[in-house]
């Protein structure tokens, strides 16, 4: 599906999910975060199912975990298939909200979903966007001949 010309019910529909999932972040840092710092990260699956996670604030830096992992591990416990991730953070409760692109940890975590996998992005001008993984990696570790198996790997079809 993602693979593909999309017609613009489809475009309309995908643009309701990016919303909705903004907001889903942005009402999660509201309640978790009230004051101060605050970040969110939602995943999408293909049956429309939603899933959340935050920071882990732990005393050793080195020892935390991105935002979206928590929700990255809970749709592979379901068995879900990730279509869609989105990181949002905010400095205070007087901030407005961001979006962060994922990092590269991130990024090959989701991988395993595929490269059609949809990830928010960060922009200059701060609008809700999304592209695919494999438009934010080009080069992939994966793309080699080398590798073709791997690139061409799904779980699901396992």
């Amino acid at each position: 599906m993602l693979g593909r010309f999309l017609d613009y019910e489809e475009q309309r529909r995908y643009m309701n999910i990016e919303q909705k999932m903004f907001n889903i972040a942005t009402e999660l840092i509201d309640k978790r975060y009230p004051k101060g710092w605050g970040g969110a990260g939602v995943i999408r699956t293909e049956d429309d199912s939603y899933f959340t996670s935050i920071w882990l604030d732990v005393i050793n830096d080195s020892v935390s975990i991105c935002i979206e992992t928590g929700a990255m591990c809970e749709a592979y416990k379901h068995d879900k298939r990730v279509t869609h991730s989105l990181c949002v953070v905010r400095d205070d409760e007087n901030s407005e909200f961001k979006i962060l692109t994922p990092c590269g940890v991130c990024q090959e975590r989701l991988r395993f979903w595929g490269k059609e996998v949809m990830v928010g992005v960060t922009t200059p001008d701060n609008t809700l966007k999304f592209v695919k993984l494999s438009e934010l990696q080009p080069y992939h570790w994966t793309t080699s001949e080398s590798h073709q198996e791997i690139e061409d790997y799904d779980y699901f079809q396992r």
